[in-house]
């Protein structure tokens, strides 16, 4: 299988839209079942959902169709969204960024890291260890879940929207 195969880039390309589409699901329906997949706030925390579940479905989706990368993908999978909420907490709340594009390119270099990283990592360790980083995939689902209806104190679970981020919130 070629590492950057037709499957993954269509599959690249139909995550980051489905993940767009997600981010205005929510304020179009407001209902405790959009609030399950799609961002309920400007929060950082929230919008991991849009790394987390498109490419989780694409994944999937890819794996049935050309098997063998499932512990590349779990691992992939949890890095991508850990890079989201690591570069988008230092942009927002330390550099108090408030650039759209910037935004989009954050969220774009994430999505990448979930399709294109599986292709590019030697097998043995991931695939011997598959079922923990799994556990850790549907750990961090029902996490975000979670947070969803009881989200935590903290920055990276305060909404953002229309926020300074620079001058509004101590550290």
């Amino acid at each position: 299988m070629s590492r950057l195969s037709r499957s993954v880039l269509l599959a690249f390309a139909a995550a980051v839209v489905a993940g767009t589409c997600l981010h205005f699901v929510y304020d179009l329906f407001p209902c405790p079942v959009t609030a399950l997949f799609a961002p309920v706030s400007e929060s950082i925390w929230e919008h991991s959902k849009l790394i987390y579940w498109p490419a989780l479905v694409a994944g999937l989706l890819l794996e049935r169709r050309n098997p063998g990368l499932l512990g590349q993908r779990a691992a992939s999978l949890l890095l991508a969204v850990g890079v989201m909420l690591a570069l988008g907490w230092l942009y927002h709340i330390p550099l108090g960024g408030e650039a759209l594009l910037v935004d989009i390119a954050l969220y774009v270099l994430s999505m990448g890291i979930a399709f294109f990283l599986p292709g590019f990592l030697p097998g043995d360790i991931w695939s011997k260890q598959k079922e923990l980083f799994l556990l850790l995939v549907a750990a961090l689902g029902a996490v975000i879940l979670v947070f969803t209806f009881l989200p935590p104190a903290g920055l990276l679970f305060t909404d953002l929207s229309g926020a300074n981020t620079w001058s509004s919130y101590p550290y």
